[in-house]
């Protein structure tokens, strides 16, 4: 019965994504202009998704005929690992097509009033989120009804989310690259050099900046956190023997293996079907006011939350697991609840933190950044504080099933965050279409409070994600010293190879940080000089009798992209892998604990210093300090460009890369236990 129910919760998002999709799509699609611009987008960004797609097949088949032949894995792990990448990208992909199909029809619906505008884009979003929950839940169960009895069924499932997760970090550093590569481009010679309008025609690389914003923030973010989702459900079932008898709590949590396994399953099913109410229940009125729009989301979320947490009652009761796993439950729900409002709070220009990153511009660039960093910097303390709370009281309440089974109910109602996400680059691409084809300005203020309300949705799901990938990265580090038999009494933190393994984990985010961000660098140096080529090779250009070339900027950004993905992501799957097999067991389990610690305080830094530097120079774009074309807005524009790749680019893969080493480890945990270690 529990997997019947679980079946039917991954059917019921499937069907509202097509509900919703089918809504979006009925929308007349505006002006033959919108429609043409909107045309220029979804040919590139589908371009640069194909390209991506066939460089990950040859990856995922390559990694699959590896695990097939490496004894203690064998072919069940491999299958288990493509299908894993196939769910990952299909949900990726089906969010994105919506998302560029539904840009153009915004544009249109804001002319019609501000809540429809909020309707169309929102329920797009949504496409996403109800995709990623409902194939992670119907890839899941699947694997449970194929192998459910099977002694070796918790080495297996793992292979599906090593499959996701890899997927997951091409897609979004390829896709982060590209979208801030362009965007980075088109403000420094734009906005900066030649006093420009955002999203003007005029400048090369605005369709690419457009692109930029689907196949980054819509299909990167939706693999992101399909991985997330998943993995947190494997994370808690490969933890189940400890639920049967808990060592620290020396009883048992729930009745059997099975139930241990079915728990996340059930959690994660009540929060599709809680999400999916939260979704219906959003809408606005006609007011241009930032705390109503944020109000309206901020309601469909808490709606979600309690529906999540009842139904978390439910599953709890059915399977006759101890109470206080409901209560690690509600733990990591108002964890993640905590984390978003944290994130909005040093991100939105309604409170004072972004306040004063845009009051620092007045006195140029250089203190804009010192505010903007400071801030990302403060702002780690209170989400590293909640989820330590969360870790020791869901460990008092659980053991470390209670962690992992906490990370479930933090992502229980993810189809309504990602929804909120993955709506925020569609209001962006709508507000440049509306700029691009001259309709009202009155139209543009419409589409910019809808983009406003995106930025700080994007940053406050880009904190949910974070706070997710700490919970998920630690269940799985328990789950692999579970696997290699690593206990509290059997290691000295004093150990050479345990020393050692936390200063590599610690080196890794550093050196991915540094790899993407001077990806985005070489990408934007190349686009600034198109641009700048352009604006002075084609005749006419600055005065509108001129068509800026497109589609070079599209085609420089998507070769950079794609070639400069690949190193960072393959340094992410190898680095575990020479650990464990160089220095051992022991010497990866601290690699695991110094790479998830850096590397969560360095993603919660960079994407919230992105997100205030992004929207302080909104708040100065609304009139503030002089207003656009200012002196105050001239700086702003500067730390927002610092603070593109931070945000979009290396903060949220960060993520990704501490979860993704850490699925890997739990999939070869067996294979490094036996071998030991080189020294």
């Amino acid at each position: 019965m529990e997997l019947i129910i679980a079946l039917s919760a991954g059917l019921l998002g499937v069907v509202v994504a097509v509900f919703m999709a089918n809504f979006v799509l009925k929308q007349p699609q505006g002006t033959k202009a919108v429609r043409e611009i909107s045309a220029a987008i979804k040919e590139g960004a589908l371009a640069f998704l194909g390209r991506e797609y066939r460089i990950l097949a040859i990856f995922v088949v390559a990694v699959t005929i590896i695990l097939g032949f490496v004894p203690l894995l064998g072919w069940w792990v491999a299958l288990s690992f493509i299908f894993g990448a196939i769910c990952s990208g299909l949900a990726g992909f089906i969010g994105m097509s919506i998302a560029i199909r539904s840009n153009s029809r915004t544009a249109a619906a804001v002319q019609h009033g501000l809540n429809h505008g909020l309707k169309v884009s929102f329920r797009a979003g949504a496409v996403m989120g109800m995709s990623v929950v409902g194939i992670g839940m119907l890839g899941l169960t699947a694997l449970y009804f194929v192998f459910n009895g099977n002694a070796d069924f918790t080495q297996i499932i793992p292979g599906f989310g090593f499959g996701a997760s890899s997927v997951a970090i091409f897609a979004r550093v390829g896709g982060g690259i590209y979208t801030k590569a362009a965007d980075t481009g088109a403000d420094i010679v734009g906005k900066v050099e030649e006093n420009i309008p955002e999203d003007d025609p005029r400048n090369a690389a605005v369709i690419a900046d457009f692109v930029g914003d689907n196949v980054g923030d819509v299909a990167g973010m939706g693999a992101d956190l399909f991985e997330s989702y998943v993995s947190s459900i494997i994370a808690t079932s490969a933890l189940a023997t400890v639920a049967v008898m808990s060592p620290a709590l020396e009883q048992a949590l729930v009745p059997s293996q099975e139930a241990g396994w079915f728990l996340p399953l059930l959690v994660a099913a009540g929060g599709i079907l809680a999400s999916v109410v939260g979704i219906f229940v959003i809408r606005v009125g006609e007011k241009l006011e930032m705390t109503a729009l944020l109000n309206a989301l901020r309601r469909g979320t808490i709606v979600s939350s309690v529906l999540a947490a009842g139904f978390s009652y439910l599953a709890v009761w059915l399977l006759g697991a101890d109470i206080r796993l409901f209560w690690a439950i509600i733990i990591g729900l108002i964890a993640g609840v905590l984390i978003g409002e944290s994130t909005n709070f040093f991100t939105s220009y309604v409170y004072k933190p972004t306040l004063k990153v845009a009051e620092a511009s007045q006195t140029g660039a250089g203190t804009n950044i010192i505010a903007g960093f400071g801030n990302g910097l403060l702002s780690v303390m209170p989400p590293v504080i909640f989820i330590a709370i969360a870790v020791i009281a869901a460990y008092k309440l659980g053991d470390v099933y209670g962690v992992a089974i906490a990370g479930v109910g933090m992502l229980s109602t993810l189809g309504i965050q990602d929804a909120t996400d993955a709506y925020g680059p569609i209001a962006d691409n709508a507000g440049g279409i509306v700029e691009m084809s001259g309709l009202p300005h009155e139209i543009r203020e419409r589409t910019d409070a809808l983009d406003s309300l995106g930025n700080t949705t994007a940053a406050t799901g880009k904190g949910f994600a974070i706070g997710a990938a700490g919970l998920t990265s630690l269940a799985l580090l328990f789950a692999y010293a579970e696997t290699v038999g690593i206990t509290a009494e059997g290691i000295n933190l004093l150990q050479p190879e345990v020393l050692v393994g936390m200063f590599l984990g610690a080196l890794l985010p550093a050196i991915f940080c540094a790899l993407t961000m001077d990806a985005v660098g070489k990408t934007s140096f190349s686009i600034v000089n198109e641009v700048r080529r352009q604006f002075k090779e084609i005749p006419g250009l600055m005065d509108g009798t001129g068509k800026p070339e497109y589609a070079k900027c599209v085609d420089i950004c998507t070769k950079d992209s794609i070639n400069k993905m690949v190193l960072p992501g393959l340094i992410t799957i190898v680095s575990p892998i020479l650990v464990g097999f160089l220095l051992g067991p022991v010497a990866l389990g601290g690699f695991l604990g110094g790479a998830v610690s850096t590397g969560l305080i360095l993603a919660i830094t960079f994407s919230n210093a992105g997100g205030s530097w992004d929207n302080a120079k909104k708040w100065i774009e609304t009139g503030a300090y002089g207003g656009k074309g200012s002196v105050a807005h001239k700086a702003a524009v500067v730390g927002d460009t610092v603070g593109d790749p931070m945000k979009d680019t290396s903060g949220p893969a960060l993520n990704i890369m501490i979860k993704l080493i850490s699925i890997i480890s739990v999939v070869l945990a067996p294979v490094i236990a036996s071998f030991g270690g080189l020294f």
